[in-house]
């Protein structure tokens, strides 16, 4: 099966660059294979850096307990985070950048320092992190009709697209993550409720997960990276249009505006 790793990871990058989703990748290598899932997305983060492509970060994915049991799957995934792939606040968001984008609220937190540790704790990620801000993830499948198992949305990078950052730097010691409460609407409707204990119980027990798995992995965080911690509440459906605003007690407002 191992020879069909390049062709399906080629399929991918040809579905992002087409703006053509394709079938999902399940009935090749498995709907639970997260090691050939991963395999098919680290060769395509080598396309990525080979091509000049920044790496930035790192998201975690399928933190919310419900999305792990509609998966069969009792731990997140990861993908990578390219510097291309940030949008700044407010920015329009022109329609050829996403194939068939959803919204989700999370909290981002920026290292200043390296965690290479393969049994890093929240308190070495305490220590790493130098400040949060409010986040949108603007997800993303190249599988059609989001029809995806654990093993399409790891090999298509955790179904990553772009992400938004606020403005305001906050540090970890002003905000208690696990409390603070996620409110996003679409205009004037309020389209998702959430709070920071959604996310694994606090976000920075998912950056310690992504922390360990990295290092396991030979891609360990280091200072300077992104993290996207993970979905507070509900993703919703973006269409061309929409303005999205999040507002994260503590951390403040960020915005994604749909041309």
């Amino acid at each position: 099966m191992r020879d069909q790793y390049p062709v399906l990871a080629a399929s991918l990058r040809d579905a992002e660059r087409q703006r053509a989703p394709i079938a999902p990748l399940r009935d090749t290598i498995g709907p639970v294979n997260a090691e050939a899932a991963y395999a098919i997305q680290n060769i395509n983060t080598e396309a990525a850096l080979a091509a000049g492509r920044r790496l930035t970060g790192r998201k975690i994915g399928l933190t919310a307990k419900a999305v792990q049991q509609q998966l069969g799957v009792d731990q997140p995934d990861y993908g990578m985070l390219f510097a291309d792939m940030l949008v700044s606040n407010g920015e329009a968001i022109a329609a050829e950048r996403t194939i068939q984008p959803r919204v989700e609220a999370e909290v981002a937190l920026v290292l200043e320092r390296d965690v290479t540790n393969a049994d890093a704790t929240v308190a070495d990620m305490i220590r790493a992190v130098a400040y949060c801000l409010p986040a949108l993830e603007i997800v993303d499948s190249r599988i059609q009709n989001w029809d995806i198992k654990l093993a399409d949305t790891i090999a298509d990078n955790a179904s990553s697209g772009l992400f938004v950052l606020g403005d305001t730097p906050v540090m970890l010691n002003q905000i208690d993550l696990r409390l603070a409460g996620m409110v996003m609407e679409r205009g004037n409707e309020v389209v998702s409720l959430g709070v920071g204990a959604a996310c694994l119980g606090n976000p920075l027990n998912a950056a310690a997960w992504l922390a360990r798995t990295m290092a396991r992995v030979g891609r360990p965080l280091m200072a300077g990276d992104v993290l996207m911690t993970g979905a507070l509440g509900p993703m919703v459906a973006a269409q061309p249009g929409d303005t999205f605003n999040a507002q994260i007690a503590g951390l403040g407002c960020v915005r994604a505006v749909f041309a």
